[in-house]
């Protein structure tokens, strides 16, 4: 296993009278091609939205788009027709397939908006635009791992056209999970507070890379539409050093 340590500071930066955003990987005039995409992850960005403002409709192709809120609410629209708010807590996964449009504006006269948002890459292209979101209240997933997003066809609470998943965890302080991979690639990233995996010390907006590649797989790669991992990797341990929350992503 290797580690891939993505300090907060070390992220790529932009920021305007309404938006300060950071880039885990390469995104708009951000680009280092070190730092391209981890596995099937293509965008991991981390904005920061003033009230009232946001990103004005804009088009997608051949993605699958996450958004997960931390703080506050996003209104979003798009030309499937779909008007919704997505509020602290929630998750909504947008697959852009054959075209999509769509804004992303903080509804709140006076609160920031707050919220990662993640890119896959499809394991298939041209597929219908579809759209879904769910509410995982912080309150009921202290001291565990909350599934949240995982391939379509295995029955998760909201699904992607690829083999990757999204767990979402929360931490009181001394509290430890133990998670077994799923895939060969998992991400951590910290929205708050602080916690600990192989050693290694993270804080807010600071990301680890876990890198199983070297580790064969049982019977070969898992399609997005597999009911199982054939994974057969050795789990690892998160505690939290102060309240924390996060997320894990896999793919």
């Amino acid at each position: 296993m290797k580690l891939i340590h993505r300090p907060a500071s070390e992220r790529g930066q932009f920021e305007n009278d309404w938006l300060k955003a950071r880039y885990s990987f390469s995104f708009s005039s951000y680009q280092d091609p070190q730092w391209v995409n981890f596995g099937q992850m293509r965008v991991l960005n981390h904005d920061v939205v003033q009230p009232a403002r946001g990103f004005a409709p804009h088009s997608h192709q051949d993605m699958e788009i996450i958004t997960y809120v931390i703080q506050g609410a996003v209104e979003h629209q798009d030309s499937m027709g779909n008007r919704e708010i997505i509020r602290a807590g929630e998750v909504q996964v947008m697959s852009a397939g054959s075209g999509v449009q769509h804004s992303e504006v903080n509804p709140s006269s006076t609160e920031l908006l707050e919220l990662f948002q993640i890119w896959v890459f499809p394991a298939e292209k041209g597929i219908r635009p579809r759209y879904e979101q769910m509410a995982f209240p912080p309150q009921e997933r202290v001291g565990r791992l909350e599934p949240m997003v995982s391939p379509m066809g295995q029955g998760g609470p909201l699904s992607v056209q690829q083999n990757f998943y999204l767990q979402g965890g929360v931490l009181e302080v001394g509290q430890e999970v133990q998670h077994r991979p799923q895939t060969q690639h998992v991400w951590l990233q910290v929205a708050r507070g602080q916690i600990e995996v192989e050693g290694q010390k993270l804080g807010p907006g600071d990301g680890l890379g876990l890198d199983f590649s070297d580790q064969p797989e049982a019977d070969g790669p898992a399609s997005a539409s597999s009911a199982t991992s054939p994974l057969r990797l050795e789990p690892f341990r998160i505690k939290a050093l102060q309240a924390a929350e996060f997320i894990v992503l896999e793919s």
